[in-house]
């Protein structure tokens, strides 16, 4: 089956899913995008993209649910839903599938989120500074 290059109304309905992937967005919502009835729109958007619409915005949700797991600390049912899924026990049954290994099993395999934690120049700096100084001007009373 040879590819056919997606059409300027699927690409709407894609990036649709892209930007839009933390909403209850749903396959007619992507489908009312590319301006065509659901069931055409599924058939096309498989066509052009190989996999179907539903799997494609799942499957953008468990990437961004992976990088949320490894850069964050945030609990997984926090995760699941930040990303858009409403089921903590669907969520991680669709994750084991795409990448062999329970959320909190995939978080444990990477350093801690605080590893990743930039704390700002200015801040280190007023920190770092010493707290008792020994300055004469420091002193009450010194001349």
């Amino acid at each position: 089956m040879t590819s056919v290059p997606p059409a300027r109304h699927l690409l709407r309905a894609r990036d649709l899913a892209d930007a839009r992937y933390r909403e209850p967005l749903t396959v007619d919502d992507m489908a009312h995008a590319a301006g065509l009835s659901r069931a055409h729109f599924s058939q096309e958007f498989r066509r052009a993209f190989g996999e179907s619409p539903h799997a494609y915005l799942l499957t953008r949700r468990l990437e961004r649910a992976a990088a949320l797991l490894r850069h964050t600390d945030h609990s997984v049912a926090d995760i699941c839903v930040a990303v858009g899924l409403q089921s903590v026990g669907s969520f991680t049954t669709s994750f084991r599938r795409m990448y062999g290994m329970s959320p909190t099993e995939y978080r444990r395999a990477f350093p801690p989120a605080s590893t990743f934690a930039q704390v700002p120049s200015c801040v280190l700096r007023a920190y770092s500074r010493p707290q008792h100084r020994t300055f004469r001007e420091d002193r009450s009373g010194a001349p």
